[in-house]
Parts: C-alpha cells; structure tokens; sequence
C-alpha cells in the first residue's frame, strides 16, 4: 500500500491567512489587537475562546482570518475540526498564542484524515502552512495516516499477503531488511499462527522487518514489537453473530499500529535496533480450520488446547513473542485488538495496558499522557492463572469462567515469554465509533505516538531498572 501524501498542508509561499488561536485568559487582548471592526463582529456574535469553538473574520475584501477558542483544553484535539471547519481552498498560518504549535500542526493533519481509496470525498480540506520545527508533528500525521489506511481497508483488498507486503513496502523506503515467511518455514517456525489462519484459502505468513539507526552499534537497545495481523476474524468454528463481523477487517489494528511506530522510529532515525513481528493471517471456517478442543503446537514447545476458535489473536501473538523474547530485547511491545473485555472495561478510547515490570509500566504511561495518546494499566492477576489450565495440554488459550476476559488473555500471553523480560501487552480498539475533533469515524492508530515516545526514552538509556511481580 502506497502512502499518501498530506494534502491538508499549504505549499511554500501561498497567500495565507492568519488563525488566532486563544484561551480565554488571552480574549481580551486578542479583540484589542484585532480591527475594530473584526472585534465588533466577534462580540456582536456572542464569539468567546471556549474550547472548540471557531468563527470566520471579516474584512474590507472578504475574509480576513479566523479565530478559535481552546478553552482550557491541551494537546492536538481540539485543533482537529479546523481542515472542514475552514473554507475549502483556503490557506491559513498559525498566530502566536498559548499553546504548542506541534500539537495544533498533529491536531490539524489528524483532522484532515479521510478514506479516499475507493471513493472520492466530498470536498478538499483547508490547508495549513508549517511553523517551524514541526517536522516530529508532521511524521506522526503521516504514520497515523498510513496506519488509518490499513484499517480502514475492506478485508476483501487487504488481506495476509497484502499485510506483510505492506511490511516489506514500509522496509523497502526506510532501508530496512524484511522477511515474508510463508508455507512450511511458517509451518515449522510458527507452527500456532499457521493454525489460526490454515482455515483460509489466503495463506498466512509472518512478516519480520529488521533496521538499524545510523547511529546505532551493536550494543544499541533492541526494540521488538509484534503485532496481531488478523485481516478478517469470522470467530471460526466459534462462529461470531454477523452484527459482530461487522468491524472485523479491524482486527490487524494491533499490527498496523505496529507499522506506524516503526515508520516513526526509522523516520526519526533513533539509535536503536529495531524488529517488528507481524502474524498475518484470516480466521475463517473451513474443513481444514482448526476446531473447538484441538490441541496445537506452539514455537515455545507449550501445548495449546483450543477452548474457543474465536479467541485466535493470542494463538498468533505467542509464536511471535516467543521467538521475540528469546532476542533479549531492551523493550518488547506487542499490540492486538485482542478482547472485547479490554472495551468493556475501559471503553473504545482507552487502551489497556499489562506488564509484569512496574519501570515499563511507568515509561509507558507517562509517554502516554504526555503525547496525550493514553494507556490504562490492568493487573496481570495470578490468582486467575489456574483459570488456563487444560487436562489434555499445557495451557487452555480461554478462561473457564467469563470473567476478567483481558487479563485472563494477558496471562496467556505472559507463558510464552522469557521471565523478567521487559515485556509490555497493550489491549487496543484500534476504531474510532463517531468522529470527533481529530478522529473522524474508522481505524485508529490508539497507543502509536505513545509507544513511540517510550522508544526514544529507551534510546536515551532513561528507563530505569524494572521491578517484576
């Protein structure tokens, strides 16, 4: 899948107008500032800096400028309804005001996002020209993008292959080595994902990108990531009500996720050492899909009793964190739409977070709130390990009781890595369900900035020694 270009950006040397952007402490000196006849109309029409709220500036030929209220909110949101807010065709620059202007360019290019593969939109968004040092705002908008894109994909377009040639194509610009594994390699080295997706006739494969910053030796820090890549989840044999299906092309969120932070990472040229797994595979019902009480093998040598077919997404994960953990990585993240017990508990917005070490869990939540991207942190309660036990195999890939859905599938996932490994599991929607101000409708990159941010912290040796319970 090729990446777009952001079309909401406003070419060097275009005629502009100016966009105020104020707080409400900051009102009064803007209608001091402002034409009198500008600041008549604001007050005229009840206009005040509350957040969100925008009015068009006349003038003496037509429109003048803009204002927009931030009331008292922070980050890159409430700049986002701007790009259809303004004028078609029209191109603006940022005023000097109280916030950053990296997160209102982020806010402005999260909110010019739309799908236009198969249809064309309805009209072009306002363009914005580029304050200085933004270019880190800008890398964020353009993974986002790309990640938005591969979610919102209908199944039908991006399917296993397509997946994993998305990984080589984001390797091929960014001069990094990738490995597609397919057939009896994958059979062999990840003998559970070929499980989970030997039911569809799209072959499954595992896609693995290698990369290395310019400045980055040997002893540089090992990133890993891994992310579930399941392109369509019908359940299996654990057949999903169609009403259910609805948003399953969404399910390789936690890949495409994945995707985006590396395409950060490389872009920004971090000293690290960089490997991305990603499980590409279809979870469909076939007479060679796996059953309900099947016994799998996995990479780490564990049995796996198939309790529900439907619960795929950590049969895909644990060959990937197995082979992941074994490398000794500074910092191992894996990212699925894993559990809808995850949204029950915390909502569409908020991504869960588990991990055994209380210094990842600190790196990833501060990175969270301060990219204003968050985490919530779930516990991965050993009192319901026994929940996973099997009288055939090793481990059951479901709970015996309905309950506690997201930390039961996290503990799953904890067997098949190293202890004391630096491991963190993020549980995310991927989806936005309505838009809002930076989010329009479909797929979202949930966790991408924050994990991102915690890389470089680890780039710059600031996570401290971990403590695992």
């Amino acid at each position: 899948m090729d990446e777009r270009d952001l079309d909401c950006l406003a070419g060097d040397g275009a005629a502009c107008l100016p966009l105020h952007a104020v707080r409400p402490a900051e009102e009064a000196a803007l209608l001091a500032r402002l034409p009198s006849g500008a600041a008549a109309f604001l007050r005229q029409t009840g206009w005040s800096a509350k957040s969100g709220a925008l009015a068009l500036l006349p003038g003496p030929d037509g429109l003048a400028g803009a204002v927009l209220g931030l009331g008292e909110e922070t980050g890159p949101f409430v700049f986002g309804a701007l790009p259809f807010g303004l004028p078609e065709g029209t191109n603006w620059r940022l005023e000097p005001g109280g916030y950053a202007p990296e997160e209102a360019v982020l806010g402005f290019c999260l909110g010019a996002y739309r799908y236009t593969a198969l249809k064309a939109p309805a009209r072009a968004p306002a363009r914005l020209a580029m304050p200085d040092g933004c270019a880190p705002a800008l890398a964020a908008a353009r993974a986002a993008w790309l990640v938005r894109d591969l979610i919102n994909a209908p199944a039908n377009l991006l399917g296993p292959e397509e997946l994993a040639e998305a990984a080589r194509a984001l390797a091929g610009r960014h001069g990094a080595e990738c490995e597609i594994i397919a057939g009896e390699a994958l059979e062999s080295g990840y003998p559970a994902v070929a499980a989970v997706g030997r039911g569809s006739a799209r072959a499954p494969r595992v896609a693995v990108l290698r990369w290395q910053g310019s400045a980055a030796g040997k002893e540089a820090p090992l990133i890993s990531l891994c992310g579930k890549g399941v392109c369509f989840d019908t359940g299996g044999y654990d057949l999903k009500p169609s009403a259910a299906m609805l948003r399953m092309k969404k399910d390789m969120g936690g890949a495409a996720i994945l995707l985006g932070v590396a395409r950060m990472v490389m872009e920004a040229d971090l000293p690290v050492r960089l490997v991305l797994r990603i499980g590409c595979v279809e979870n469909s019902v076939s007479g060679t899909a796996m059953r309900p009480l099947d016994v799998l093998r996995t990479r780490r040598g564990l049995t796996v009793e198939v309790g529900n077919t439907d619960a795929e997404g950590r049969l895909v994960l644990c060959d990937l964190l197995a082979e992941a953990s074994d490398e000794a990585p500074a910092l191992l993240v894996d990212a699925a739409t894993l559990t809808g017990a995850a949204r029950v508990a915390l909502g569409p917005d908020l991504p869960a977070l588990f991990t055994p070490d209380d210094a990842v869990a600190e790196l990833l939540l501060k990175s969270g709130t301060e990219s204003h991207d968050p985490f919530w942190r779930l516990p991965l309660w050993k009192n319901y390990d026994s929940w996973l036990a099997s009288g055939v195999a090793d481990i059951n890939n479901t709970g015996s009781k309905p309950l506690a859905g997201a930390i039961t599938a996290a503990l799953f996932l904890e067997r098949f890595v190293v202890p004391r490994a630096r491991w963190a599991h993020i549980d995310v929607y991927a989806w936005n369900d309505a838009t809002s101000p930076g989010r329009p409708e479909g797929g979202e990159a949930q966790g991408m900035r924050a994990v991102f941010r915690a890389i470089t912290r680890v780039a710059k040796g600031e996570m401290t020694a971990g403590t695992t319970g």
